[in-house]
């Protein structure tokens, strides 16, 4: 039996895209089902590392073309955010699913269930988010989509077929995150802050 913790066998980035095609394609417990026990935890950090490097590229060149944020500021800031967020929540959803409802899943395969359908998505949402208006939109559902998917996922990665339980480690997951992420962009803006009251730029 794998532990709670412990990271299985890794699928390589070119089997998790596939898997995030059929997951994307077919939504469905059973779905992720398929899917939650080829890969582990080391596996779905490498893959959200690729959702950051995208968005943080992505999201410094826009901000260095339009405004006086620096580009490594912006791209050290989205490297740190984003696997760090991604940790907050699904750690949240492991903890709060076991503890609360007393789910059966493992933290490996919660975090590899929701690194399926979290990449791909939030990629898109990073390069279309940057054009006016369509990509407030396309964000907004883009946002929804990321709650269906992650229903999905909590029903199947912590064996939780409530939907009352699911809803609510979702939630409790998502206001772990948030002040995981607020305290983190406070840390980095105060040093970005400070780097240039010393550089007097």
């Amino acid at each position: 039996m794998r532990s709670p913790v412990t990271s299985g066998p890794e699928s390589s980035v070119q089997d998790m895209f596939a898997q995030s095609v059929a997951v994307l394609s077919r939504p469905g417990p059973a779905t992720f089902e398929r899917f939650e026990r080829r890969g582990g935890l080391t596996g779905a950090l490498i893959y959200v590392m690729i959702a950051a490097v995208v968005s943080g590229v992505i999201a410094a060149l826009f901000s260095f073309l339009h405004s006086d944020v620096t580009f490594f500021g912006q791209l050290f800031g989205r490297l740190i955010t984003i696997p760090l967020g991604f940790l907050a929540f699904t750690g949240g959803v492991y903890l709060i699913g076991r503890t609360l409802f007393r789910g059966t899943g493992t933290y490996p395969e919660v975090a590899y269930s929701f690194a399926l359908f979290y990449v791909p998505l939030s990629i898109v949402s990073t390069r279309i988010g940057i054009i006016p208006i369509l990509g407030w939109l396309a964000m907004f559902v883009i946002g929804l989509a990321m709650i269906y998917f992650g229903f999905l996922a909590v029903q199947s990665s912590m064996n939780l077929r409530d939907q009352t339980q699911a809803i609510v480690t979702l939630v409790l997951a998502w206001i772990a995150q948030m002040v995981v992420v607020g305290m983190i962009g406070t840390v980095i803006t105060g040093i970005f802050l400070a780097g240039r009251a010393v550089t007097g730029n």
